[in-house]
């Protein structure tokens, strides 16, 4: 993968994680360009199948494509930031996002978005404007 086409994501989604939409300025370590569907699944590295990541949400995803929604017990995909708008999934609420319809909650709950040291991050954010 080039540096043109790393820029190229990054703008594309304005040096936020495209999954629990942490800025770069609130984690310490780079926001990373991820595979959406994995190269495992023969997923290619192309911009409509990259992704910017925090680390954390790059880690609890790893190659999954599908999570289990934690209310009705269903298989369900995994967000997709390229054909899935967040709002239709997610919502803040206080500093928690809250899935909001299947695909969400699976993928909360997959991502882990809500650990107490995420909160914490959100909350200042969300205090200092920066959300």
């Amino acid at each position: 993968m080039d540096a043109a086409l790393r820029r190229l994501i990054r703008q594309r989604a304005g040096d936020r994680c495209e999954y629990c939409r942490l800025p770069q300025s609130a984690v310490k370590t780079t926001l990373q360009v991820e595979h959406i569907v994995a190269r495992q699944h023969a997923g290619p590295s192309l911009a409509d199948n990259l992704a910017l990541a925090c680390d954390r949400c790059n880690l609890h995803k790893g190659t999954n494509l599908s999570a289990i929604d934690p209310q009705t017990g269903q298989v369900v995909p995994v967000f997709d930031p390229r054909t899935n708008v967040w709002t239709n999934h997610f919502e803040l609420v206080g500093a928690e996002i809250v899935g909001i319809s299947p695909m969400g909650r699976a993928t909360a709950r997959l991502l882990h978005f809500n650990t107490p040291t995420r909160l914490r991050v959100r909350r200042l954010l969300v205090a200092t404007g920066q959300w």
